[in-house]
This record gives structure tokens, sequence and C-alpha cells, in this order.
């Protein structure tokens, strides 16, 4: 059944724009006509009816992004549909009414019409790889072909709650930090800049030695004075360069090799990794995903390519007849009680159990180190700019103090 874009006013007169499904163009305006909504203009979205494979690759897709807060909502609303009895079609379309997201709301419906067409529901979602990650889908596929669709829905949404919800407690930790990081080198990249060479240019002036720490102060403020655009463009131009370099395949290897050496942060990275490796892993083989696909999509979602070559050797490892842990165990990125307890899973028949207490543990362990590198930072920055500022305000102060004792 073909989808209708179309803009309206409704009863009150009020420009609306929307969605709908309909047999035909007339049949749509008659069926927003029943609603109280009077159409201005209706259009057929092509793509939405189409029966070739939906690639979002238009530009106004890539400027249109559906947060995974909204994703998680409309799984839970899917959920209790499916859970009520409703047939998929119907639950899809009130789905459809229930979205507040246009461009959500707008792949929903495409995905309605390939179900109507006769293909499955994790077929359908896999169309929308920048909408509905390759781990949903095959989750879902599992659901349907497990007939515990409504199950696999609702672990999906807790499982993207709960990444939802690390990662905003990352970021509030976190935020303090940064700003004061960013707002303190600003204010000194300033002074520097174009308040401090109006100061000492009083004491060049006055032609007499000036102490050292003066003169250095001096150096640095001429320095920057002069080529801070250099400077700025010279950042601008290695960040573009990062971006760039981060796109080839040797280049995400380097960059993630060195994240997980980093002082402080290489830590805190390796552990966040290895709790979404445990708890990803852990969903996919408790809806009924095999070992090796489950490693395979596992593998794009620690968001590590170092980590990820590692899962690769592990799964062709297992594929030659090998347990999971000794090949983790090898990589050396593993800690020896994730290996153990994943040991202990494999031979036990809990695997399932094991990794989600890792997950959890790590989760913790996450959330520990983060307010240990806060609590540690806060004062080191403050330490640091302390030191900076008092270094400026000495080097004025020296020379007016020899200024003082000459006239005396």
């Amino acid at each position: 059944m073909p989808v209708y874009e179309y803009n309206a006013l409704n009863s009150k007169g009020k420009t609306v724009t929307g969605i709908i499904d309909a047999d035909s163009s007339k049949t749509a305006r008659l069926k927003l006509r029943k609603s109280g909504i009077f159409t201005t203009e209706l259009k057929e979205n092509t793509r939405t009816s189409t029966k070739e494979p939906t690639k979002d690759i238009s530009i106004s897709t890539l400027l249109k992004k559906v947060k995974q807060q909204d994703i998680s909502i409309m799984t839970r609303q899917l959920s209790t549909l499916v859970g009520a009895g409703l047939p998929l079609l119907e639950a899809l379309t009130a789905l459809v009414d229930q979205t507040n997201n246009p461009f959500l709301k707008k792949v929903i419906a495409t995905v309605r019409e390939r179900v109507n067409e006769g293909s499955t529901l994790a077929d359908a979602l896999s169309e929308h790889p920048r909408v509905f990650s390759r781990l949903f889908s095959n989750m879902v596929r599992a659901g349907e072909s497990s007939g515990a669709l409504e199950i696999v829905l609702l672990r999906s949404a807790d499982y993207t709650e709960s990444q939802l919800a690390l990662r905003n407690k990352i970021w509030a930790t976190l935020a303090y930090p940064i700003l004061m990081l960013l707002i303190g080198s600003g204010v000194l990249f300033f002074l520097l800049t174009f308040v401090i060479p109006i100061v000492t240019g009083i004491f060049s002036d006055l032609e007499q030695t000036l102490p050292l720490p003066t003169l250095i102060l001096i150096s640095i403020s001429d320095f920057l004075s002069k080529v801070w655009w250099i400077i700025i463009l010279a950042i601008v131009g290695f960040i573009f360069w990062i971006k760039k370099y981060v796109r080839t395949s040797r280049g995400r290897v380097v960059i993630d090799r060195i994240k997980l050496k980093l002082p402080l942060f290489g830590n805190l990275i390796n552990k966040i990794a290895i709790s979404r490796f445990s708890r990803t892993l852990q969903i996919l083989l408790s809806t009924g995903v095999n070992i090796l696909d489950s490693l395979d999509i596992v593998k794009t979602i620690v968001n590590n390519e170092v980590l990820a070559e590692v899962i690769e050797t592990a799964k062709e490892n297992i594929r030659e007849g090998e347990d999971i842990a000794p090949p983790l165990e090898r990589s050396g990125l593993f800690p020896p009680i994730v290996i153990h307890m994943i040991a202990i899973g494999e031979k036990s028949g809990r695997l399932e159990e094991m990794l989600s207490r890792v997950s959890d543990a790590y989760d913790n362990e996450v959330q520990t180190t983060i307010q240990g590198i806060t609590s540690l930072l806060e004062p080191l920055m403050i330490l640091v700019m302390g030191l900076v500022v008092g270094f400026i305000v000495i080097s004025i102060l020296l020379p007016i103090f020899e200024m003082n004792q000459i006239i005396k």
C-alpha cells in the first residue's frame, strides 16, 4: 500500500504535516478529511513504497538523526502492542500514530509496507542501518524465529536504556572538568595574546633590565600574539587530519591502540569496551543467536578496532573447535577475572549468566573509575591553572617592585 506525505490545515487552521497510507491519493485525501484535516499538498513517498532495499544514503537522510531514546521508546511500545495480541501489521500501524519523530515515523511506515509485502520484520529493519543497528535487527530476527518477539523487544529496550544511562553518567561526570579546561585555556590564551602585551609594553619602554620570569612571559606573549591565528589554523587542520586518518583501517587501529594506552583514560576505555562486549554477547546468546554470529555483531559494538581484531581471532578459533576464553586470554586485553568467569560459564552451561555478572561488575567499575579520575583531575587542573596565573602575576609584579626600589 502506497504511503503519502501531506501538508494540510487542521480544524483550527494550523498547518500540519505527516504521512498516511492509502490505496490512492483520493483515498488518502478522504481519510484525512474524515479526521478533520484538509490537505494543501499530497505526494506519494516513492521511496517507502518501492520493493528495492532502502539504502538511507541521501543527503537529507544523512542530516536527520534518530536518537537512541526514540528507538528505545519505539521498541518498548512495539513490545507492548505485540504482547497485547495485536497482529504485527496492526501493531506497526499503531506505532506510526504514536511516534512523534517525523523521520522515525516515516521509517516505521516504510518497515510496515515491507512487512505487508511479505518481508520479515528483521529484514525490513535491516534496510535502515542508520536507524536500526545490526544488533537490533539480529535480535528481532532471533525473536521472530523463536516466537518470542515480545520478550526480545523488551530486552532490546532494556539494553538500549542501560547503555544510554551509562553514557549519560559518563558525560555528566566529565562535563565539569572538560568545561573547566576549555574555559580556562581560552581565558589564558586571551590574556597571553591580547592583554599581557599591553601591560608588558610599559616595561619595554622603560629600557631597564627585566627579571627572567618577566622576559619569559614577554617572549611567550609576543610569540602567541604574532602567530595565534597560525596556531588556531594548525589545531583545526590537525582535527581534520585526524578525522580523515581515522576513516582509514590503519588509522582506526593506530588511534584505538593509543586510546587503550592513554594514562588514566586507557583503563577506563578498556573497561567500557569489556562491559559492552559482555552485555551485548549475553543479550544475543540469550535471544538464541549462535556464538559465531554473536561475536561477528559484538566486534562492531565494542567501538575499538584492536578489541575487534581480538574478537575476530576468537571467532575463528571457535570455528576450529576452541573455547572462547583461551583466545581472549592470549590477547592480554581482558582481565583474568573476566576470562575466569567466561571459562566457568562455558563449562557449566551458564555463559549468559556469567557474562551478565561481568557486565554488571564492569558497569560499576566504570562509574567508580570515572569518579576517581574526576576527583583527581579537578584539583590537578586547579593547581595547574593556579601555577600559570601565579607565574603571570609574579612576572608582572617583579619589575614593579624593582622600580620601587630604584625610586627609594
